[in-house]
C-alpha cells in the first residue's frame, strides 16, 4: 500500500504519452500478450479509457516482418541487458526499434 495512487500514475503516463508521442500512439512490446494486459487494465480501470486503443504491437513480428523470416531473431539487437527490470527492458526493447528504423527502414514515428 505504499506506492502512488494508481489513478495519478495512470493519468501522468496518459499526459507522458501526449508529450512524447504524434498522433495515436502504438503500445510496441517484446512480449504484447503478457504487457499488454496490465498497461490496457490499469489504463481502463483507473482511467476509464487508454490512449493506445484497444491494441497492440509485438516487436518481434516487426522484425520478423522487415527481415521476411518468421523465424528471424532480434534480441542480439539490444544494447542493455535485459534483466526483467521494467527500465531495462524498455531500453533494450528500444534499442532494437531505433535498429529497426535506422537500419531497416521501419516506417515508424519514434518521436
Amino acid at each position: 500500500m505504499g506506492f502512488d495512487d494508481p489513478e495519478e500514475v495512470m493519468l501522468g503516463f496518459e499526459e507522458w504519452i501526449k508529450e512524447n508521442s504524434k498522433g495515436r500512439p502504438i503500445f510496441i512490446s517484446d512480449n504484447n500478450g503478457f504487457d499488454w494486459m496490465f498497461i490496457c487494465w490499469y489504463f481502463h480501470h483507473f482511467i476509464k479509457r487508454n490512449p493506445f486503443g484497444y491494441s497492440s504491437r509485438r516487436l518481434s513480428d516487426l522484425y520478423c516482418g522487415l527481415e521476411k523470416d518468421t523465424f528471424a531473431q532480434w534480441k542480439h539487437l539490444r544494447k542493455t541487458k535485459h534483466t526483467h527490470h521494467p527500465v531495462d527492458d524498455a531500453r533494450g526493447n528500444a534499442e532494437v526499434l531505433l535498429h529497426m528504423k535506422k537500419e531497416m527502414g521501419l516506417k515508424i514515428d519514434l518521436r
